[in-house]
């Protein structure tokens, strides 16, 4: 069964890439779309059936040379069972929405066959994924990362006519190869060490590896140490933490579907789930878990205080998913593990319903996406308000607080701030409390986006606004469907994910350390701990009526007044800019020095030179040489052999 869910997907790839010659565009579409429904029913059927231990599934022999054996096979546990109804029912739902929305796309011309390859690439993207999150060893997992990253690069660039969209998947592309050439020193380095790429022959020398030093660069450093943080360098890159998290805005090049496929359930989850499946390698290693928790800390701050300001719809929905990331690294450094887990699950439901609402919206207002050119929607596209009204609810945390009944957001979002609180040095914890102020600025752009899209008055065109209108039906159906998983998820799956048995219900797919107690202390903190993100959604929600209902003048008023701050925000904290200046301009300016002096100078210049001028001269002194007279030849070999009787004779006497 598991094996079909993961190879399903391929096939999707191979009938829309291939076989929509042969039996139409339409019908290759509805097959690989109906292919990913079919994995995604039987991968809740595999996450409600499963109870057991950890299982081994052998699919083929795929590398055996010296010591490095690699089976494919597919490791079925907890992790996997939970990862794998995510990415299959969010890409599903992602197939049957771009079936309208790709339907309207003004980027295109009929008769390009631009639709099969889109679904294609879906398809694929989700077959990469399922590798990944199915991997029993190293090299299975790499194969899916950089599958993941090839894909991504062709959906994000798939407008390739629009420069922009090309630049963000090439800045995709590169940015995840710095992440994942720390992976790869870290999977090299634990091959030299354990002598197996299998992941069961690491865990179990995990307590070795941490008694072990290994000589780095101009450092001898502890290898569990070394080895966990290599890992985290990747999955930095592929979920977009802070350093190495330029790329996710602008992959909002991409066609909408993408934005929810990439950012709620697929690539850029695969970080905090690398580091949950190493997880009896981070519990020996705690200088990385702690540089886990501040990365995910600073990320969930920085990304939150760039979601305020931006105006670009799409790209709060970005910014937000960048920091909810933060979230879940932040629960994994504290190593509550269960909760990082909680979260991506939950994340996966009002994520995509998020972004394929919002692509809703830009589809009612003829692909216009400046919230500053909405206002007074809610009535025009009443569904598309209705659950987006549920996936805001979910992610700023709405619930009834010191009980176990809210929204998605609000149950799995308050676990980590108990977890981070309780892991962290109580309220004394700068972690703790930037979380916290991480949850109020979440609440306020995301009810920001409310407000100025479905309340106020019209604003920008008037002709759009006049010809808005609700989705089809192909496209409310998938995101109906995410706001059911919106409201219940959380509670329906918080004693498995976050009670007092997670413990059980992980198994043996995540490792606690004998020493870590936090997930059993994450239930025994202060009331006021428990409530302290419910009351930074309500301070969020207040400040955000105020500034777009009560008193709209006001943000205009407060951009004047604080215009330094303003541009800091709205230029991203000037990451790109400074990346620019350190890194991009010098290779550029690299280039072109080699382009200039080495190909044009020495290459085009003084060696093409030297060869016109000596190629020519010594190919006549050859010519000249084969005159054609026999007695000229017989000359040559007479003193050929005369010199060769010389050398033997000097030679030998020496």
């Amino acid at each position: 069964m598991t094996s079909l869910i993961l190879f399903a997907p391929l096939v999707g790839a191979i009938v829309c890439g291939f076989g929509h010659r042969f039996m139409g565009e339409r019908a290759a579409i509805i097959l690989a779309t109906g292919i990913l429904f079919f994995a995604a029913a039987l991968s809740w059927l595999v996450f409600f059936r499963f109870h057991g231990e950890t299982q081994q599934i052998h699919i083929l022999r795929f590398i055996d040379s010296g010591t490095l054996s690699s089976d494919w096979s597919i490791r079925l546990d907890r992790l996997t069972a939970i990862m794998l109804v995510v990415v299959t029912t969010v890409s599903s739902l992602v197939h049957l929405y771009s079936f309208g929305y790709m339907h309207a796309d003004p980027q295109w011309k009929e008769g390009e066959s631009y639709k099969p390859r889109f679904f294609a690439y879906l398809s694929f993207f989700t077959f990469s994924m399922l590798a990944l999150v199915t991997s029993d060893n190293l090299l299975q997992l790499f194969f899916g990362w950089e599958g993941v990253g090839v894909a991504s690069y062709l959906l994000i660039g798939f407008y390739y006519r629009k420069p922009t969209a090309n630049a963000a998947a090439i800045k995709a592309f590169i940015v995840n190869r710095v992440g994942d050439f720390g992976m790869a020193l870290g999977l090299f380095l634990l091959f030299l060490l354990v002598d197996s790429i299998r992941f069961d022959d690491i865990f179990a020398r995990a307590p070795a590896l941490s008694q072990m030093s290994v000589d780095f660069l101009w450092m001898s450093l502890n290898a569990a140490e070394l080895a966990a943080f290599l890992l985290f360098v990747g999955a930095c890159g592929k979920s977009a933490q802070l350093f190495l998290h330029t790329w996710l805005p602008d992959a909002m090049e991409g066609p909408t579907p993408v934005s929810a496929l990439i950012h709620a359930a697929t690539m850029v989850t695969a970080g905090v789930f690398l580091v949950c499946r190493f997880s009896p390698l981070f519990e020996f290693a705690p200088v990385a878990l702690s540089i886990v928790a501040a990365i995910g800390v600073a990320t969930a701050l920085f990304a939150a205080s760039v979601g305020l300001v931006q105006n670009d719809i799409k790209r709060v929905i970005a910014y937000s998913t960048c920091s909810q990331l933060g979230y879940m690294f932040a629960a994994a450094g504290v190593g509550v593990y269960q909760a990082a887990m909680f979260h991506l699950f939950t994340h996966a439901f009002f994520k995509a319903l998020l972004f394929l609402g919002a692509g809703s919206v830009i589809h009612a207002m003829h692909h216009e996406q400046d919230m500053r050119n909405y206002g007074a929607l809610r009535t025009k596209i009443p569904i598309t308000y209705w659950v987006m009204l549920i996936g805001t609810l979910a992610i700023t945390g709405v619930g009834i607080p010191l009980t176990h009944f809210g929204f998605a957001g609000f149950l799995s979002k308050d676990a980590i701030v108990e977890s981070v609180y309780a892991g962290s040095g109580g309220s004394g914890s700068v972690g703790f409390w930037v979380l916290v102020i991480s949850a109020l600025m979440t609440s306020f752009y995301s009810w920001r986006l409310m407000f100025m899209t479905f309340f106020g008055s019209e604003r920008g065109d008037s002709h759009a606004h006049g010809h808005a209108h609700e989705s089809p039906w192909t496209m409310l159906v998938p995101i109906i469907l995410l706001a059911v998983g919106s409201v219940l998820a959380g509670m329906v799956w918080y004693g498995d994910f976050f009670g007092h048995h997670a413990h059980e219900f992980f198994g043996s797919s995540v490792f606690v350390g004998a020493e870590n107690h936090v997930l059993e202390d994450a239930h025994h903190v202060p009331g006021w701990v428990k409530a302290s993100p419910f009351a930074a959604m309500a301070v969020g929600l207040g400040m955000a009526f105020l500034f777009y209902i009560a008193r709209p003048g006001l943000p205009g008023a407060l951009a004047r007044t604080h215009r330094p701050l303003y541009l800091f925000l709205l230029n991203k904290w000037y990451f790109d800019e400074i990346y620019e200046f350190l890194f991009v301009a010098p290779a550029k300016s690299l280039g072109r020095f080699l382009w200039k002096k080495g190909d044009l100078g020495v290459i085009d210049g003084t060696l093409h030179s030297v060869a016109m001028g000596a190629v020519p001269f010594l190919t006549r002194l050859a010519a000249r040489v084969q005159t054609g007279y026999l007695f000229h030849y017989a000359f040559a070999m007479v003193m050929g052999a005369f010199l060769i009787i010389a050398a033997i004779a000097v030679l030998g006497s020496g």
